[in-house]
């Protein structure tokens, strides 16, 4: 199979993962809206890099990270509500902004890190990636180091896409959107 093959179908895969509006989609949204585009394109980028590394793991077959994972998907999801619900609590008690015209100052590496630490501890996550690499066939690629770089360079650029895009589309409607 052609390195090019591998790649597209890495930025599809990147893109279809990261485009479900869950959690973090809110969070972005959210952001761009308050804060400006910049905090959206980190939480966005936050995202992005979960997704990535969920993909590596799932690419080269390593089992025993994937295990693990499994084994402590309870810890996970649990650490992943709390920090959800930390971020639900600031955003309902936050001093609501009247004219959302001149950003925010936010934090970029607070921004990226919560949107990582949310999607990291989601492993859902990883069991979509599985699945997905299996459905498409993608296989072993333990052996070729290059297609394995080139499809998480696909899935890395294609999960961004979507969140370049979803900053985007929220950044055109701040200045139209009112509390």
């Amino acid at each position: 199979m052609d390195t090019t093959v591998f790649f597209l179908k890495g930025l599809i895969v990147g893109f279809v993962i990261a485009a479900p509006v869950g959690p973090v989609g809110i969070l972005c949204i959210r952001r761009t809206l308050t804060l400006g585009k910049l905090a959206g394109y980190t939480t966005g980028l936050g995202a992005t890099a979960a997704d990535t590394i969920f993909g590596f793991v799932v690419a080269f077959g390593l089992g025993f990270v994937a295990a693990e994972l499994i084994g402590l998907q309870d810890l996970l999801r649990a650490f992943g509500s709390i920090l959800l619900c930390l971020i639900g609590g600031k955003t309902l008690f936050d001093h609501r902004v009247s004219t959302p015209a001149t950003p925010m100052r936010g934090n970029v590496i607070t921004n990226f890190a919560s949107a990582f630490l949310i999607t990291i501890t989601n492993p859902l996550t990883f069991i979509s990636f599985a699945g997905i690499f299996a459905a498409i066939g993608i296989p072993d690629i333990t052996d070729d180091l290059t297609r394995g770089v080139v499809l998480i360079g696909g899935v890395f650029i294609g999960a961004g896409a979507w969140w370049s895009f979803l900053t985007t589309v929220a950044g055109f409607f701040r200045v139209r959107v009112t509390d």
